[in-house]
């Protein structure tokens, strides 16, 4: 017997040290790092498509200027893969929300990238003061009709201010002449717009030398619209499950104050805090509506969450 405890003694050294010796092989040496660094990641000049367009007004590709500018922001934007994969993610959620807005006004369904880029999708604050999805200043805002005030934001309401988002583009529309300059002038102001076309004596946005930003502004759309229509090609890898849903709703109607949004929502079976992620217009915990207003309150349907 005493030979079997010697023979498992030996295989047992010996499956410790052969399991020692492939985990050196596989420890993250500078070597063996640098070959898997190589070999599971790789950058890629990308190849730009000759027909890219916004709204279909094509853009001038040819011109060597456009070329670079709109390869920059294809690089830029295919190589943020964890900003990239969120757009993903949230455009699934949030852009049934935004089409049929855009459909109803006549808008072209690329705006829907414009708010994007502007917010990646979130109820930004910028610096400026803009909010919401689609930036929209309080002055702007309030000419657009949205209510602005310390009580109610109409600003981080998604529907609403698409809506408003769509009546700006259309004027911009109608006084530039093109949806390029439109989207232009959401980001520079249509004055600004139309005071650089007649300074420069140009009529195309292709054909201004502008600030960066807003020089950067509808290539960075165009790359986006590119990017969200073929991840494939720009190497974004995921599955349906991965991306975020819309969670079904139903609108209460609310025609007078409300003293306690606590309670208001414990009375449709959820809590504030739900209350608020699906109304974020909502700025404090009690609605004034002195003038008897009607607004509309969005509340998850049974079962959209799980307490």
């Amino acid at each position: 017997m005493k030979w079997i405890k010697n023979l498992l003694a030996f295989v047992g050294l010996f499956a410790v040290v052969s399991l020692f010796v492939y985990a050196m092989q596989d420890a993250p040496t500078d070597e063996n790092f640098e070959k898997k660094l190589v070999n599971d990641y790789n950058v890629y000049a990308l190849q730009i498509p000759d027909d890219l367009d916004f709204a279909k007004e094509a853009m001038p590709l040819e011109n060597p200027d456009i070329y670079e500018r709109m390869d920059r922001e294809l690089l830029v934007n295919t190589y943020w893969q964890s900003n990239g994969l969120l757009m993903f993610k949230r455009a699934r959620k949030y852009f049934p929300v935004i089409e049929p807005i855009l459909k109803k006004h006549g808008i072209p369904e690329d705006f829907k990238y414009l708010a994007v880029i502007e917010s990646g999708l979130t109820n930004a604050v910028s610096p400026a003061g803009a909010r919401g999805f689609w930036q929209i200043m309080r002055g702007t805002g309030r000419e657009l009709g949205l209510e602005i005030n310390d009580n109610v934001d109409e600003r981080y309401n998604l529907e609403l201010a698409t809506e408003a988002a769509c009546q700006y583009l259309k004027n911009s529309k109608e006084r530039l002449g093109s949806w390029t300059l439109a989207a232009a002038a959401y980001n520079a102001g249509e004055s600004g717009i139309r005071k650089e076309l007649e300074r420069q004596n140009v009529k195309d946005y292709y054909d201004l030398l502008l600030g960066e930003e807003t020089g950067r502004y509808v290539f960075r759309i165009v790359a986006l619209k590119e990017i969200l229509n073929h991840p494939d090609k720009y190497g974004f890898n995921f599955r349906e499950k991965d991306l975020y849903k819309p969670i079904p709703t139903y609108k209460v109607e609310v025609d007078t104050a409300v003293t306690d949004f606590t309670k208001f929502a414990d009375d449709y079976g959820i809590n504030y805090k739900i209350l608020k992620i699906h109304n974020p217009w909502l700025r404090e915990k009690h609605l004034n509506n002195k003038s008897n207003k009607q607004y509309f309150i969005e509340i998850p349907k049974t079962g959209s969450y799980v307490n």
